[in-house]
């Protein structure tokens, strides 16, 4: 096999052949890529009553396993090695479809230029929606996530219950509304989602990272990008649509998929960006403080005690005075 890195292979070799033959023989022709359509009503998870009785399950089991283990007190399960298991996948899984996406989408950008792989119908490929679609299963994988937290016992903030459930829905969306621009959040996405996943698997074998506030970091900047991308697509579709600065729909360019699934971005990731700011401000600003005023404190407090153990130490106890020898004593 020859190798030569290109504009149409980035990676040097097709991947896209070879990770065609795999799957299907993994699943015994059952799932063969290259003949993947998603297809509304027909499509496993493609109409929202199984998507929204799936996302309700998730969270009976949220809240419904906390009740549970809090108020008939279970012991915590461990759960050490399938946590690791768990978290290796996923990071396998995200990278594979990192690099798949990543060998779609140069040539597209190259040829065409990044207003097209955003706003054009023809850049809703074949390859790109297969993806597009193995994406959207893995987040229903990821509610283990959150399941293994509640087993084992762990707090569970809004901002990890809500997102899982949050982005299940916001895939669903924009699948069935064919929006082109899919391919930046998912991309950017999976490219956190190797870091993160990376950590959790790093952390459950006993291994500590200095990168972790980085993951934060980089999800904060990815839902920044994410929304530069997603606002000017919306501003392009809300001027076609409504007609906006003089705009018709003989006279300007659409950005492609349905308003549903335009705002549903929109509305999504602007809340993600949002509590992610917040948990930022909480946990690496706020607790941060706090956590260095009392160190400041507690070494203070230490260096007081230092100093007063070795102050004790030198003083010298004085002896009780001579009884005197002189004393008159007084006439009855």
């Amino acid at each position: 096999m020859a190798f030569a890195c290109s504009i149409e292979t980035p990676f040097g070799v097709k991947l896209w052949p070879l990770f065609n033959e795999a799957v299907s023989f993994v699943t015994g022709g059952r799932f063969v890529p290259d003949a993947f359509e998603f297809v509304e009503a027909e499509t496993f998870l493609s109409t929202f009553p199984p998507v929204a009785l799936t996302i309700v399950v998730y969270y009976t089991l949220i809240f419904g396993g906390q009740y549970c283990f809090n108020r008939y007190n279970w012991p915590a399960w461990k759960l050490n090695y399938p946590f690791q298991l768990h978290n290796l996948v996923l990071t396998l899984i995200s990278g594979t479809l990192l690099v798949l996406m990543v060998e779609q989408l140069v040539p597209i950008v190259y040829h065409h230029g990044v207003f097209y792989a955003i706003c054009n119908q023809k850049a809703w490929t074949q390859e790109l929606v297969t993806l597009y679609y193995l994406n959207y299963l893995t987040k229903y994988l990821e509610f283990v996530d959150t399941l293994f937290l509640v087993v084992k016992r762990k707090k569970i903030i809004f901002l990890h219950s809500y997102h899982h459930g949050a982005t299940a829905l916001l895939c669903y969306t924009q699948l069935t509304g064919k929006t082109s621009i899919s391919w930046v959040p998912i991309s950017l996405n999976l490219g956190v989602h190797v870091v993160m996943y990376w950590y959790y698997f790093l952390a459950a074998r006993g291994i500590r990272v200095w990168w972790k506030q980085w993951i934060t970091n980089f999800q904060i900047i990815q839902f920044i990008l994410d929304l530069t991308f997603i606002y000017y697509a919306s501003f392009i579709k809300l001027k076609h649509d409504w007609g906006l600065f003089g705009c018709s729909e003989t006279q300007c360019i659409d950005c492609v998929g349905t308003t549903l699934a335009t705002w549903a971005g929109v509305a999504i990731i602007s809340s993600y960006l949002v509590l992610f700011v917040l948990f930022y401000i909480e946990i690496y600003i706020t607790k941060g403080k706090k956590a260095r005023v009392l160190k400041r404190v507690d070494g203070f407090g230490n260096k007081i005690n230092e100093y007063v153990q070795v102050d004790v130490k030198n003083v010298v106890t004085p002896s009780p005075s001579p009884a005197p020898t002189n004393l008159r004593r007084r006439k009855a």
